[in-house]
């Protein structure tokens, strides 16, 4: 398999960030065939909407929004900078709303992610995720899937855990819905393996979603 390149943007992410990326690419290989044609079927609908000069928006769910869903929509938009994609817009939400969980926040820093949350003391607070110093950052708290800024009509609604794919049998105004299920890494919290877990669905995402934007042109 040919391997996409970085686009030149790409050099403008932190370095420790830009080193991560370029390992989990090493990783496609790695990625089973099945989970390479839900990847596949979501990057042909990033490409029919790229194609058409619309922008390409991808929802990824999971019951809480917490963890898997948040730690999708950061590495996909990452993905499509590192691949300077331009049109590529990335959501989570719930079917509940709780809040960004710390652990998950401290997986995608140890990554080299800069993550600023504006209070660190509330109860849902708003993160700034940057990957550069010169980028805008993403904005992730935790919200249900059909609140704002979420699109509420054309868009790709991926479904990253079980729970949530089972309880909206419906999701409205989505173009196509994936399930795309990821592994809870909560079942490790606050066990000697908590880090080690959040650090494996972290690149596991991130992998995944990298090879999901290189078969993009």
């Amino acid at each position: 398999m040919t391997v996409k390149q970085p686009a030149p943007s790409g050099s403008s992410l932190y370095p420790e960030l830009l080193r991560y990326l370029d390992e989990r690419v090493t990783e496609f290989e790695s990625i089973p065939t099945d989970r390479k044609t839900e990847l596949a079927k979501v990057a042909d609908y990033v490409r029919e909407r790229l194609s058409k000069s619309e922008p390409a928006k991808l929802t990824f769910i999971c019951t809480h929004n917490s963890r898997r869903s948040h730690l999708s929509q950061i590495w996909a938009q990452v993905a499509a900078e590192y691949y300077g994609l331009v049109g590529v817009e990335t959501f989570s939400g719930g079917t509940e709303a709780t809040a960004f969980n710390p652990r998950a926040v401290a997986a995608m820093q140890r990554c080299g992610l800069k993550i600023v949350a504006d209070d660190p003391a509330a109860s849902n607070p708003r993160y700034s995720v940057y990957t550069s110093d010169s980028s805008a950052p993403q904005v992730c708290f935790s919200k249900t899937y059909g609140d704002s800024p979420n699109p509420s009509q054309g868009y790709c609604a991926v479904m990253t855990c079980s729970q949530a794919d089972d309880a909206c049998p419906l999701v409205m105004g989505c173009d196509l819905r994936m399930p795309i299920r990821y592994e809870d890494p909560k079942v490790a919290d606050d066990t000697e393996l908590e880090t080690q877990r959040y650090d494996e669905r972290s690149a596991q995402i991130c992998s995944e979603m990298l090879f999901m934007m290189s078969l993009l042109p």
